[in-house]
């Protein structure tokens, strides 16, 4: 289980923003209000993790994270953005980086992802812009999403003075490939996996094992989803509901035994 991610003390399970305030195709503010309350409330509870993106409604997504996070004690939380992969380059890196802590109303982010990698652009351009960046104190960690093991080894590769921190990838009872080669690799590099789309839109509650497994241990099949996932991972599934939000909270506090996790591990 997660509770230590890049130097900070965190909740071992996050809160994505995902369709917050919009989508790939630009802001939506009819939400907004519902989603402030959600991730406050979440922050209410402990949750002190929060994942976004400058492409999540064309930064709008960010400016709700910086909402929720007024009144709250900055060191506490642990906020993690993700840089496009059209901004790779250094210039526009160091752009995205600087409007994506302006629109968080923050000093610093907590953890600078590259979104995904992007072979037109040379990685140790990235990589040098990202360091440059935790120079400046914009960042205080580097890391990647969606790298498979190739592209991770070349990141690795490409640092000169700090080390890559995580690697946030789609991860969940219906995709465990990762478990493979991939989530021990990083592992083996001090890489710590952050679990994106971790109850894979919703279907993980309709799995015959996974209801089974609510039914033994008096859960809901979500935590049963969520804590299988905190024994390699971080994840951080998106909610705007309250009520959603509670059942997420419930798969904190408690393990599967070491048997039942490897029946759902065996889950083909």
């Amino acid at each position: 289980m997660i509770t230590e991610l890049g130097g900070k003390r965190v909740f071992p399970i996050g809160i994505g923003t995902w369709r917050m305030g919009g989508d790939v195709l630009g802001a939506r503010t009819a939400k907004d209000n519902d989603d402030i309350k959600a991730l406050k409330f979440a922050i209410k509870h402990k949750v002190n993790v929060i994942d976004t993106a400058e492409i999540y409604g064309n930064g709008h997504a960010e400016e709700l994270v910086a909402e929720a996070l007024k009144g709250q004690e900055r060191e506490l939380m642990f906020i993690i953005s993700k840089v496009w992969t059209t901004n790779l380059k250094r210039d526009r890196l160091i752009r995205a980086a600087e409007e994506s802590v302006r629109r968080l109303g923050a000093k610093y982010m907590d953890l600078y992802l590259i979104h995904w990698p992007n072979p037109l652009i040379n990685i140790k351009e990235t990589i040098g812009a990202m360091e440059e960046l935790v120079d400046r104190g914009l960042i205080r960690n580097i890391g990647l999403s969606n790298f498979g093991v190739d592209d991770v080894k070349k990141a690795i590769e490409a640092t000169k003075k700090y080390e890559i921190a995580a690697n946030q990838i789609s991860y969940s009872l219906m995709k465990k490939d990762a478990e493979e080669y991939l989530i021990p690799y990083c592992a083996r590099n001090k890489i710590k996996i952050i679990a994106y789309t971790p109850l894979a839109k919703g279907n993980v509650v309709k799995m015959k094992e996974v209801i089974e497994m609510a039914e033994k241990y008096k859960k809901e099949p979500v935590q049963i989803a969520l804590n299988y996932l905190m024994k390699k991972s971080l994840p951080i599934p998106k909610a705007s509901s309250i009520e959603h939000l509670k059942e997420i909270l419930g798969s904190v506090g408690w393990g599967l035994s070491d048997e039942d996790y490897k029946k759902l591990s065996e889950i083909s």
